[in-house]
């Protein structure tokens, strides 16, 4: 496989999220200083208590901007372990590391790097994220569930269960009823992170309907697919990428 990265034009921050304080800001300390930095997802991010969690920082050249730093990546490491894995929580970037791979090649097996990527293309009543050729591509970034070691200095609380699923579900059927008019349609699992096999949910009482959502467009053609990135601060690489259709069949 061609190793060929996304790089970073500036490498990321290394700094300790001493909290979050709402869906959109998490306070950070980055070298003695603290500093209220974005957060570019505004849902769970696991079931996590952010506090003295270490993390990524890109730092941002708009002086107009509020927040100097956007938090790119956690470490559910020590924060004095010097060699910590990532999981990279933001999700509007994991479109631009898909693309990068899709247009390097890398990412074949599963969708040709042909000449046409389209980026947020109208479909129906919603906007999926890529056209490659005539391959409608969803990419979903699941925070809700992080499948790594939770380790004893990591404190964790009881969340309530999480249950705004419509655009998910429209965005599925979106793609089912594209393939009227298209060869293909994709929905990609990305993780920032080596994820084993995303499984999903195991409880909550939207669960069967969202199951039979997936299950049902799978009969009618559609593939599901996951991709594992790894985060540093320097670049983002690709682990691994596999066809996951049957697994979800079976969910």
């Amino acid at each position: 496989m061609e190793n060929n990265p996304f790089v970073f034009e500036t490498p990321l921050v290394e700094g300790i999220i001493l909290k979050r304080r709402n869906r959109f800001i998490m306070e950070v300390e980055v070298e003695g200083e603290v500093y209220d930095c974005h957060c570019p997802t505004t849902g769970r991010i696991g079931n996590i208590v952010f506090q003295d969690i270490p993390c990524l920082l890109s730092k941002s050249n708009d002086k107009k901007r509020k927040t100097l730093y956007t938090v790119e990546a956690i470490s559910v490491d020590l924060p004095s372990e010097e060699s910590k894995s990532w999981i990279g929580i933001n999700q509007n970037a994991a479109n631009r590391y898909v693309e990068h791979f899709i247009k390097t090649g890398q990412l074949s097996t599963m969708v040709e790097n042909g000449h046409t990527i389209k980026r947020e293309q109208r479909l129906g009543n919603s906007k999926i994220d890529f056209l490659v050729n005539q391959t409608y591509i969803e990419v979903k970034t699941p925070l809700l569930q992080l499948q790594v070691e939770i380790k004893d200095h990591i404190n964790t609380k009881k969340v309530s269960e999480f249950n705004s699923f419509d655009r998910f579900i429209r965005h599925i059927g979106e793609l089912t009823e594209s393939l009227k008019e298209n060869e293909r349609a994709i929905l990609l699992s990305c993780f920032i992170y080596d994820n084993p096999g995303y499984t999903g949910s195991k409880r909550g009482k939207y669960r069967n309907y969202i199951k039979e959502s997936i299950q049902t467009s799978i009969r009618e053609g559609i593939e599901t697919w996951q991709v594992n990135f790894k985060i540093t601060p320097k670049e983002v690489s690709l682990i691994r990428y596999f066809e996951t259709t049957t697994d979800m069949e079976r969910l």
